[in-house]
C-alpha cells in the first residue's frame, strides 16, 4: 500500500544523516559520512574507531526478542501496539509492525507526530489529550489521511469538554477509550465504575468524538500480586461488556465500515492493557471475555521487550512465570573502558549518569574486553555513577586493567534509550550492521 511505502521510504532516509559530533560513541574519522555509509562499512566496535562510552544493541537478540513477541500475542489471540516510547527508533517501530504489531503505543503529542513523519499508521495514544493545539493538529491529521487511526483515553467529563472545544467543526470524531483506573492511588483513570459511565456519557453528548471501548493499566494496580491484577483485569473486561450492554457503543455500530482505516474500521471494540510486567494476566483474562455485539481487538501494548534489560524487567518479566513461553534476551550493552585503577579493591570507568539509565537499578558489569578477547568480569561490582565516571569495586583478585573495555548490562530500556542518538546495531563478533537512530 502507498502508506506503507511512505513509511518505508522515510525509515530509510534515515540513512542520509550526515555523522558528525552530535553522535556520542562514534567512530571520529567518520566524520561526513551519511550513516548508511558508515553502516556499509561494517566496522568492528572494537577495531573500528569506535570511542568510549559507546552503548550497542545486539542485532542477534533485537531479532529474538521481536519475534518472541509476535508469537505470543498471536498464540494468545492479541493484537499488539508496543509501547514507542520506550525507544522511540522508527526504524524498531517498523520492525514491530513487520512483525505483527497493529500499530504503535505512544504518550505525548510530540511522540505522535515523530510517528506520522516515519508513516505510522495507526497510533494509540496511552493519555488522555487536552491540548488544543495538538488536538487541531491531529484532526488535520485525520482529514487528510483516511488510512490514519488515532486512539486516545479519556478519564474526565472535563477532558471530554476540553477534548469537544477544541474539535469543533472536524471532519472526523477523534476515537476515544475511557480508562479505568487500577485502583485508589494509582496513576491516571476514572477511578469507579460510575465515573467511568459519567465519562462515557460526556462522550455520546458530543459530535467530535467516538467511544470506541475500554483501557487501562494494570501496572498500576497497588501492592501488584497476580491475583489483585487478575481482579483488576476482570473489572476492565466487565466494563466493557456492561458498556455493550448499555448500548454505549451503538455509533461505533453505525460507523462500521464507513471510518477507520480506508478499507473500513475493522477494529470493532477495543479492549486494551499491558504493560511489560504482566501480559501474562492480560492475556488469562482477555481469553475469558464473553462475546460481544461487535468483534474485539485485545490490544496489548508492552513496549520494553524490544531491548529487555539486565534487571528491573529480567525479574519482572511474565516469561519467568510461564517459561515454557520463551525467553526474553537482553539487548543493550554499554561498553565503556577503564581510565582509573588506583588500588586493587577500586577502579573507574569512563561512562556515567548521561550514559546509562540508572533510576532502577545501577548497571551491572559483566565482560571485559582486552586485546581482541573477552573474559568474564568476575569480582567486578558497579557501586555508583558520577556525571561521567563510572565506579567500580574490585576484588583483588578481578582481572581489570586501565584501558580494557568493560561491558556492562543496563537496567529500564525507557532511560537507556533516551540517552543515545544513534545506537550501532553489532552482531556477535562486534560487526556493526546497522545504526538505530531515536528521538527524544
Amino acid at each position: 500500500m502507498a502508506a506503507d511505502t511512505t513509511a518505508a521510504e522515510a525509515v530509510a532516509r534515515l540513512a542520509a544523516e550526515r555523522v558528525d559530533h552530535r553522535f556520542k560513541g562514534l567512530p571520529p574519522d567518520a566524520e561526513g559520512l551519511t550513516v548508511g555509509e558508515l553502516a556499509a562499512q561494517r566496522r568492528n566496535l572494537f577495531t573500528g574507531g569506535f570511542t568510549t562510552p559507546v552503548l550497542a544493541l545486539s542485532a542477534e537478540r533485537l531479532r529474538h526478542n521481536l519475534a518472541l513477541m509476535e508469537t505470543y500475542a498471536a498464540r494468545h489471540g492479541l493484537a499488539f501496539a508496543p509501547h514507542g516510547k520506550t525507544s522511540m527508533a522508527p526504524q524498531l517501530f517498523q520492525r514491530q509492525i513487520e512483525h505483527g504489531a497493529w500499530g504503535i503505543t505512544l504518550a505525548v503529542p510530540h511522540q505522535v507526530r515523530v510517528a506520522r513523519e516515519f508513516g505510522v499508521r495507526r497510533i494509540f495514544l496511552a493519555n488522555e489529550l487536552v491540548d488544543a493545539s495538538a488536538l487541531r493538529w491531529i484532526a488535520a491529521e485525520l482529514a487528510a489521511d483516511p488510512s490514519f487511526r488515532f486512539v486516545c483515553y479519556v478519564d474526565s467529563v472535563r477532558g471530554v469538554e476540553l477534548m469537544d472545544a477544541a474539535l469543533r467543526g472536524t471532519a472526523r470524531p477523534v476515537d476515544v477509550v475511557v480508562e479505568l483506573a487500577a485502583g485508589e492511588g494509582a496513576r491516571t483513570g476514572a477511578r469507579t465504575e460510575a465515573d467511568c459511565a459519567a465519562v462515557a456519557d460526556a462522550v455520546a453528548a458530543t459530535a467530535t468524538l467516538r467511544l470506541v471501548g475500554v483501557a487501562g493499566y494494570e501496572g498500576e494496580v497497588p501492592d501488584a500480586t497476580p491475583d489483585r491484577v487478575h481482579a483488576w483485569l476482570r473489572r476492565l473486561t466487565s466494563l466493557a461488556a456492561d458498556f455493550d450492554r448499555a448500548g454505549r457503543f451503538e455509533d461505533l455500530a453505525a460507523d462500521r465500515g464507513t471510518t477507520g482505516d480506508g478499507d473500513g474500521d475493522s477494529d470493532g471494540i477495543i479492549v486494551s492493557a499491558g504493560g511489560s510486567a504482566w501480559f501474562d494476566a492480560v492475556a488469562d483474562v482477555f481469553a475469558q471475555l464473553p462475546e460481544l455485539s461487535l468483534p474485539v481487538l485485545k490490544l496489548l501494548r508492552s513496549g520494553a521487550y524490544v531491548s529487555h534489560d539486565d534487571g528491573h524487567y529480567s525479574r519482572l518479566t511474565p516469561f519467568t512465570r510461564v517459561p515454557e513461553e520463551g525467553a526474553l534476551q537482553p539487548a543493550f550493552r554499554l561498553w565503556a573502558q577503564v581510565v582509573s585503577r588506583p588500588s586493587s579493591e577500586q577502579a573507574f570507568a569512563n561512562a556515567g549518569k548521561r550514559d546509562a539509565a540508572y533510576d532502577l537499578d545501577l548497571p551491572a558489569a559483566q565482560v571485559v574486553h582486552r586485546d581482541g578477547t573477552e573474559h568474564p568480569a568476575t569480582g567486578v561490582t558497579v557501586t555508583g555513577l558520577s556525571d561521567q565516571h563510572t565506579w567500580l569495586t574490585t576484588t583483588p583478585e578481578a582481572d581489570l586493567r586501565v584501558g580494557d573495555w568493560l561491558a556492562m548490562g543496563l537496567s529500564h530500556p525507557c532511560t537507556s534509550f533516551d540517552k543515545w542518538q544513534l545506537i550501532p546495531v553489532t552482531e556477535e563478533d562486534g560487526t556493526v550492521t546497522e545504526y538505530v537512530r531515536t528521538f527524544f
